[in-house]
């Protein structure tokens, strides 16, 4: 081999693991918005819902806040399935299901109807989020591990603005099972062409039984290690306060002072571009400042987020909204890319605790902020919020603080 060849070779290597890295950000990235559009695309559908079958606003929440408790469900089951199955299969299988139950959600006569299709899409949703995690923790190298997962969490922004705004904007044309159809043909699109992109996994798994005792012994493993049981509250804490604050600003903005009609208040939700952006670079300011740092700030743009929601300034309304959006966005690219660095060899399992808890907190607050905004309006749903943001600084000052890496 010639001195030219040799000095040629590791060249083309790293032009290759590059052009790998980039196709699989790409496919992950599509991953991210498949679900997240998928999942929230009913939230701005609330207000319909609650007068087309009669219901609560507590009650029309339900149309997310099950779909959320069968994926946290469905994530632990992942997470042992990832350890045995094709982790690029599981993620296509999982995600073009979860189209086909979307449509079928939006052909359903009946609310229970309509329930049990969105149950189901969260239980076969439940095979992306953990094992994405677990994909990039094992297929990247650590130097790339922070800016891959903030371009995961980028998709996840742009597919909650997507579903939420292309809702409002499909409203505007169609009536909201067209939309609602739509949505999962699009998905469904995303999930093919996010089969074709998404390179092979480098490591080989041998279909092998797993004992619950192995899976419990596992888990506790997790809850030992400093800092992840921290990391898991902190995605309870995160997500709890997105989707409660989410679920019941259409009810404020659609009712009195503001009137706003359902395609206006889904534009309001183009905010969600301010979370593709600090998602995608909150990995690289992670590296230069410090994860735990970043973490804070994120939480505390949050809370200066849910103070300016509460003035009844429309102007103000949309900047808190804004603020939200970003610090939400930083907190969980920083929080998620974070596990698969603490979590060891337990990679996979831990990724299905964190989301576990993470969507946890979206079905269980998005419930709970009803009852918060049946009693006392929207200073109460900010209240309950700003406590669980407040909750999510005091368990990101129990991680041990890491150098920037």
């Amino acid at each position: 081999m010639t001195a030219a060849t040799l000095a040629a070779s590791p060249v083309r290597d790293a032009a290759q693991n590059a052009r790998r890295l980039r196709r699989m950000s790409l496919a992950l990235f599509l991953g991210g918005f498949s679900t997240f559009s998928l999942l929230y695309c009913v939230q701005p559908l609330l207000p319909t819902f609650a007068r087309t079958f009669a219901l609560s606003p507590a009650q029309s929440a339900l149309a997310l806040s099950l779909s959320t408790a069968t994926l946290a469900i469905a994530i632990l089951l992942a997470g042992g399935a990832a350890q045995r199955l094709n982790l690029k299969s599981l993620m296509f299988g999982s995600m073009a299901l979860a189209a086909a139950c979307n449509m079928a959600a939006a052909l359903a006569p009946t609310w229970p109807l309509l329930l049990a299709a969105r149950a189901a899409e969260g239980l076969l949703l439940g095979g992306v989020p953990a094992v994405a995690m677990t994909y990039l923790a094992e297929e990247t190298e650590a130097s790339d591990l922070a800016a891959a997962m903030g371009l995961y969490v980028a998709g996840t922004a742009f597919g909650g603005m997507a579903g939420r705004v292309g809702m409002g904007l499909l409203l505007a044309a169609f009536d909201w099972r067209m939309a609602m159809a739509a949505i999962g043909a699009v998905d469904l699109v995303a999930a093919v062409a996010f089969f074709a992109l998404l390179p092979r996994p480098r490591h080989a798994r041998t279909p092998a039984p797993e004992r619950l005792s192995d899976r419990l012994r596992t888990w506790n493993e997790a809850w030992r290690r400093p800092g992840l049981l921290a990391l898991f509250g902190l995605g309870f804490c995160l997500t709890g306060v997105f989707v409660a604050l989410f679920n019941y600003v259409e009810f404020r903005l659609e009712g009195a002072p503001y009137r706003l009609s359902q395609t206006q208040v889904g534009l309001i939700f183009l905010v969600y571009a301010f979370g593709v952006w600090s998602s995608s670079t909150a990995g690289r300011l992670a590296q230069r400042y410090g994860r735990r740092r970043l973490l804070l700030v994120g939480l505390l743009v949050i809370l200066a987020g849910i103070a300016l929601t509460l003035p009844t300034s429309l102007a103000s309304v949309i900047a808190g909204i804004a603020l939200v959006t970003t610090g939400f966005f930083i907190a969980h690219a920083i929080a998620s890319g974070w596990v698969g660095r603490l979590a060891g060899p337990a990679k996979s399992q831990s990724a299905a605790l964190y989301l576990l808890f993470y969507y946890a907190g979206s079905s269980l607050a998005g419930a709970v902020g009803g009852w918060f905004w049946r009693h006392g309006a929207w200073p109460a749903v900010a209240g309950f919020t700003a406590m669980l943001a407040i909750a999510g600084v005091a368990l990101a000052l129990r991680i041990p603080r890491e150098d920037p890496a």
